[in-house]
């Protein structure tokens, strides 16, 4: 019999003091859950949330109102204990995206009304990487990209989320207003660095005078998040329902979270210390550690995985080899690139997230992590491999890796099941299979050669090259378990 800890929401408050952007299911299990604690530790309610989905997904926005902006979170610390959470601190759900007519912002002049108000001090945002529209390399925004064309073009209206920070700073420098907060919660290196590059270089196409006081004016912090939400399935909403939960908005996610963020908010921000959110001087040595070593490891067995026909990471990691892997892959190759506090226990974190991908209540799909390799392997995999190529060390489980992500992009596993291979850069993937697919080292060379996901000084040392060569060719004739032998992982 399943165990179950029942925590209701605070009671609604009516105020909006942060506005988000990517009404996700990560907004709702993670920065949503955090702020409902704080309202219900400490009774301020100032800090309520109006939420925005900026492209897809209008349902969830209509139903959360249906709702009154009330749903539940299953925290699963394994599959018969968890803890049930009603969030009631979104106070507004918006839609800015594009309807089934293909009508751009239905809610866009009430989103930008909010994101105006005196009340508004803090707008975080999870839109992804690509959400950025930043080149993954350079980390320049992509400005030929059709989504930035269109808002240099009609800025009032922007569709991006660079472009609706643009328009609502601007709106509140030309009345004289503070700026808002702005607070990246998605997974980049330097998350807070990168946005603030995207909106002060989209706002220099419209104004050098507004490109400079938001350069001068707007506090960018970097934060951290950690927390697994798989995406919901049927088998889920059903899973709750059989527990007497019957909630279309509901949110399955592990019982484990963390909010690690830089202390930089002119305007005030919540004191949400006090809820367990980790405020810090400087955020990139608990955000590297995390994008290399569980992100890394996410990515590994998304690509190794979804070529064997493995489902999720409950599924990868109970096989011992592939568990291995990922122990060789955190402690031989990601670990001795960090450079962490003093106190820090890389090899007790380590263990930590092997128990936390064994968590047998969460069906976290591997596809869904094979998304947009192109925007996360820098920072996850590429990063921290130029340094150790630098210094002369071993790359294997990366170069496996790689190897895994260019077999991926073909579409199909090794059975010749087809997926859709859902990437900013698919098309261009597309391309180089159908001009290279002949020849295993024209095709890896092309690869290699996109200097907007590989760095150039990476492509070109030879090693790595020729060992994403043989672990490719290895892939293409013994499997999996070929590719793990190679590298002496039984």
């Amino acid at each position: 019999m399943t165990r179950i800890t029942r925590h209701p929401a605070a009671p609604p408050a009516g105020r909006v003091g942060i506005v988000h952007l990517g009404l996700g299911a990560f907004h709702r299990a993670q920065q949503a859950v955090y702020l409902e604690r704080y309202r219900q530790h400490s009774g301020d309610d100032a800090w309520g949330i109006a939420s925005a989905n900026l492209r897809s997904n209008v349902d969830l926005v209509d139903d959360l109102r249906r709702a009154g902006h009330r749903y539940q979170v299953a925290e699963y610390i394994d599959s018969e204990t968890l803890t049930l959470r009603e969030i009631g601190v979104i106070e507004q759900t918006l839609f800015t995206g594009c309807d089934a007519d293909g009508r751009w912002g239905r809610d866009l002049e009430t989103l930008l009304d909010r994101m105006t108000s005196p009340e508004v001090r803090i707008v975080t945002l999870t839109v992804t990487e690509k959400g950025y529209f930043l080149n993954p390399a350079s980390g320049d925004l992509r400005l030929d990209d059709p989504m930035i064309t269109h808002d240099i073009a009609t800025p009032t209206a922007p569709r991006t989320a660079p472009g609706l920070l643009v328009e609502a700073l601007a709106r509140r420098h030309v009345l004289d207003m503070a700026p808002f907060t702005v607070l990246c919660c998605d997974n980049m290196p330097d998350n807070g660095k990168r946005t603030r590059n995207a909106v002060v270089q989209l706002a220099a196409r419209r104004d050098a005078g507004l490109a400079e006081w938001i350069e001068r004016e707007v506090a960018f912090p970097c934060s951290m998040v950690d927390r697994i939400v798989p995406a919901m399935t049927e088998a889920d909403v059903a899973r709750l329902a059989e527990l007497g939960i019957d909630d279309p908005n509901a949110v399955v996610c592990e019982s484990f979270a963390q909010w690690v963020v830089e202390d930089d908010f002119p305007q005030g921000r919540p004191d949400w210390d006090a809820v367990g959110v980790e405020t810090v001087a400087d955020v990139a040595p608990f955000e590297t550690m995390k994008l290399r070593m569980l992100n890394g490891s996410h990515s590994l067995l998304a690509y190794l995985g979804a070529l064997a026909g493995i489902e999720t990471v409950f599924d990868a990691v109970s096989r011992d080899e592939l568990t291995a892997l990922l122990r060789r892959y955190m402690l031989e190759e990601a670990a001795p690139t960090l450079e962490m506090p003093q106190g820090t226990d890389v090899d007790a974190y380590a263990k930590s997230l092997l128990a936390r991908f064994g968590n047998d209540s969460l069906r976290h799909r591997l596809q869904q992590i094979a998304m947009d390799g192109s925007q996360k392997l820098p920072q996850r995999w590429l990063a921290g491999t130029l340094a150790r190529v630098r210094a002369d060390e071993p790359t294997g489980c990366v170069a496996l890796g790689m190897a895994a992500w260019i077999r991926y992009t073909a579409g199909h596993d090794f059975d010749g099941n087809r997926y859709p291979v859902d990437d900013p850069l698919a098309p261009r993937f597309a391309a180089l299979h159908a001009d290279h697919g002949q020849s295993d080292d024209t095709l890896v060379n092309a690869f290699l050669a996109m200097d907007d996901v590989v760095p150039p000084e990476l492509a070109a040392t030879p090693t790595f090259a020729n060992a994403v060569l043989d672990a490719y060719r290895t892939l293409a004739q013994d499997g999996l378990a070929g590719a793990l032998a190679a590298l002496d992982i039984r």
